[in-house]
């Protein structure tokens, strides 16, 4: 035996420990980082050639592995851009090069400069814009970052309505009953719209929408009390010399019963209004949310996923690149192909287990120790063949 190996191995076991310890240190550090994956040291032999009378010690080397595939717990926030992943699948995040990579860390914020959506870390949240179509499953082609900055102000033009009323069956040739709803132009402007609808004989009503004037005959049933014409159940309110659309008022389900004159109209379209949030679904589509509380789905976030996580390799930041034993990156929706599904409001903790990682450093302290031991022992020993010749 070689008391030079002894020094050798002895050197070669504090070198793994410390790589051990180094990284138990990490995960100490990060246990509270959002989407942190812990990483562990894993030790191997290198045994020299032997003969049956002597033993020439060796060596160990280590080898670095990082739990991507572990998924951390979920905690919920009051954010409502806090997003975490439900299952299999990263967010897609880029840098300020461009570069994209992988992550599970998503604490996203709106950056007030720009409008894009960041993580404690810096990097982007990308997605498709679903105005410009998708991308590749298996690229980042047709990702760009989500930004509602273009989605500032919207209004929608009035193109359908209902107008489910009850005329009194005991009113006299004459009645005119009148009722008004808001409805809105090309340009978000109001325009009020009046039905007034007169008696004109047993059963029998005419139905007149101011503007643009238009009258209509209505004819109910006089044993039930159900519209019988028009029997397409719907009149049209032309708007389009006032800057509108042509509105399709839903009549069907006017009645002339024994009853009050009770009054009732709605319709779509909206004045003009803000961007005031954003909602994030769990299929990844991110809705514009206006001011009026209509909503406009703008973006969808997809998840990203490799063949082998645990091969990704690790950057700063708490993002992961793809390597030749990782394979290429796949993209798709949220909740489809095995992929997990997003939750707005939570975010993934770290996967350290804190009392694991504090005696695994016991273990590696103690195992330093013993090393530590072999190296001052072998050193002593070549200390004393030294000292045979003086």
């Amino acid at each position: 035996m070689s008391l030079y190996g002894v020094l050798r191995t002895g050197s070669s076991g504090m070198t793994a420990q410390s790589n051990k310890l180094s990284s138990i240190g990490n995960n100490v550090a990060n246990a509270d980082t959002i989407g942190y994956k812990k990483t562990s040291t894993q030790f191997s032999a290198l045994l020299l050639e032997n003969s049956g009378t002597t033993y020439n010690s060796g060596a160990v080397e280590t080898t670095i592995r990082t739990s991507v595939a572990e998924g951390g717990p979920t905690t919920y926030t009051t954010s409502n851009t806090d997003l975490a992943i439900g299952g299999n699948g990263f967010f897609v995040v880029s840098d300020a090069n461009g570069n994209n990579y992988l992550t599970r860390a998503g604490n996203f914020v709106k950056d007030g400069s720009t409008g894009d959506y960041v993580n404690a870390a810096g990097f982007t949240l990308m997605g498709y814009d679903l105005a410009g179509g998708g991308g590749t499953v298996n690229g980042y082609d047709g990702l760009v970052p989500v930004n509602l900055s273009s989605y500032n102000m919207i209004a929608t033009p009035t193109t359908e309505g209902a107008f489910p009323t009850n005329l009194p069956s005991d009113a006299a040739v004459g009645d005119v009953y009148e009722s008004s709803i808001k409805v809105y132009d090309n340009l978000g402007g109001a325009v009020t719209v009046t039905f007034s609808m007169e008696k004109t004989g047993a059963d029998q009503w005419d139905l007149t929408t101011t503007p643009p004037g238009t009258t209509t005959a209505l004819t109910f049933d006089p044993t039930n009390g159900t519209l019988l014409t028009p029997a397409a159940g719907t009149i049209a309110v032309d708007l389009t010399a006032s800057n509108g659309q042509n509105i399709t008022f839903d009549i069907s389900k006017m009645t002339q019963l024994d009853a009050d004159y009770t009054p009732a109209a709605t319709a779509n379209g909206n004045a003009p209004s803000a961007v005031e949030d954003v909602e994030f679904a769990s299929d990844g589509t991110v809705y514009a949310v206006y001011e009026d509380g209509s909503k406009l789905a703008a973006f969808r976030v997809p998840l990203a996923t490799v063949a082998s996580p645990d091969n990704l390799e690790q950057q700063a930041g708490g993002v992961f690149s793809t390597t030749l034993t990782s394979g290429e990156v796949q993209i798709g929706t949220p909740g489809t192909g095995g992929l997990g599904t997003i939750t707005a409001g939570a975010l993934e903790q770290s996967n350290v287990d804190l009392a694991s990682e504090l005696t695994e450093m016991i273990i590696a302290q103690r195992s330093y120790t013993a090393n530590s031991k072999v190296f001052q022992t072998g050193s002593d020993l070549l200390e004393v063949l030294m000292n045979l010749k003086r």
